[in-house]
């Protein structure tokens, strides 16, 4: 039994001495290949994800290149522009605008035009003054008085008359200030050049010859008259200019009213008022008069026809 025992228990022993170097054969071998396919393990796998990587950068471009074009951006809401409101007018205002247009008034020019197509005159005066025209103009203007023509000729027509407002200076002597036109056909060149009242402003009492001067565009001879009373004084400067076939005199005139006293009334200045006269003589100019209607004369008088 002993023996057995023993030769059985040598067996497990031979068993269990022979097992082992078989044993940690195995394990070493096994262990190496696994260290091995480990590492190759680790290395393929820092490979894919390296390849994973360069993958997902390369991808990205591609993406953007496959997605097609870029939509534009929306659209933003327009800012509206700031509306003027005084630009804006509703038909209410423009009603009340077009009311106070024409209840407005309208400023008038300072001076009027006179044109008279049959002597071909024409000149500008204050829209203060008074003019009359024709064969009136000098009876209707009282303050005036009888301003006789200057015309070494009778044949003279009256064409207008202005005269300066009555009271243009207050607190003087001032009664009236005139510009008449009158124009002669029956006067020649020559006889123009004459008046038929000579100048005695001289102190010796002998006549003044006729002065020649320019006024606006024309040449003229000029001469004066100066008539006097206790009630009235009346001085008149006596223009001449020979035009389109016809001799015209401008006659300026300053009329006043007694002698200043000691109540106040000063002498007007007379300097001034012939300056505003000698302004509208200034704008006178002279057009070819309209022809007048010829008659035809008879033996027995003047027929009415025309030629």
């Amino acid at each position: 039994m002993t023996t057995t025992s023993k030769s059985s228990d040598r067996k497990s022993t031979a068993q269990t001495s022979t097992d082992e170097p078989i044993s940690g054969t195995t394990l070493s071998s096994w262990s190496r290949q696994q260290k091995i396919a480990m590492v190759a393990s680790f290395a393929i796998l820092a490979l894919f994800l390296a390849f994973c990587a360069c993958s997902k950068q390369s991808a990205r471009p591609a993406l953007v290149g496959v997605s097609g074009p870029v939509p534009d951006p929306p659209a933003q809401a327009a800012t509206p522009a700031p509306v003027n409101v005084s630009t804006v007018i509703t038909p209410a205002a423009a009603e009340k605008a077009n009311k106070k247009v024409k209840n407005s008034p309208k400023k008038r020019p300072a001076e009027v035009t006179y044109s008279d197509a049959n002597s071909g005159v024409s000149f500008l005066y204050p829209r203060k003054f008074s003019v009359l025209s024709g064969d009136s103009a000098r009876g209707d203007l009282a303050a005036v008085g009888d301003v006789p023509m200057n015309f070494v000729q009778p044949g003279g027509v009256a064409v207008a008359t202005v005269a300066l407002p009555a009271h243009s200076y207050p607190g003087t002597d001032f009664a009236s200030g005139f510009f008449n036109v009158s124009v002669n056909r029956s006067v020649s060149e020559e006889q123009c050049s004459h008046f038929a009242f000579v100048d005695t402003r001289n102190a010796d009492g002998e006549p003044v010859d006729a002065e020649k001067v320019k006024i606006g565009n024309y040449d003229m001879e000029m001469t004066s008259e100066f008539d006097a009373s206790a009630l009235k004084q009346i001085e008149t400067q006596y223009y001449h200019n020979y035009a389109s076939g016809a001799c015209y005199e401008y006659s300026l005139g300053l009329t006043t009213e007694g002698f200043p006293t000691e109540g106040g009334i000063q002498h007007v200045d007379r300097d001034a008022v012939f300056a505003k006269l000698e302004k509208i003589l200034a704008t006178v100019t002279v057009n070819p008069a309209e022809p007048a209607p010829v008659t035809q004369q008879t033996a027995n008088g003047v027929s009415g026809g025309k030629e």
